[in-house]
């Protein structure tokens, strides 16, 4: 059987969710050549205090290995996906970046991140890129 892996994904809700849920999906199908466990925030935070979502999206960071984050259009300007880096980072994670498309700008936080890379969203670079993290 292969290895689970414990994942928080990092997007840009608006912009990339359905990004999100093609990974989902290829995990379901056995596409990976690893299982994913997803720890994502997915459900609403029940909570309008930054503090308090900060601490629930903390806590599903810590509970994966893994730190994927997928780069769109937009993710270089989302707040969110910038605070969940730089924690991901100061928790040691092994971070994966997956730039939907080669063009979309790098988010400075990922920069000296030690991330792995896949440049594309295609399944074989994804896999190969959470092999090497």
């Amino acid at each position: 059987m292969a290895a689970r892996r414990k994942v928080f994904i990092s997007y840009h809700y608006e912009q990339d969710r359905h990004y999100k849920n093609l990974l989902l999906a290829w995990d379901s199908k056995g596409s990976f050549d690893f299982h994913m466990r997803d720890y994502s925030a997915d459900v609403s935070i029940d909570s309008t205090e930054g503090a308090v979502i900060k601490r629930i999206i903390s806590t599903k960071i810590n509970k994966g290995n893994y730190f994927v984050v997928l780069v769109g259009k937009e993710t270089r300007k989302c707040e969110w996906v910038k605070w969940e880096i730089a924690k991901a980072k100061e928790l040691k994670k092994k971070i994966v970046a997956v730039k939907i498309d080669r063009c979309n700008e790098t988010p400075d936080e990922l920069y000296g991140a030690g991330a792995a890379w896949a440049l594309s969203f295609k399944l074989e670079s994804i896999n190969n890129a959470i092999k090497k993290a």
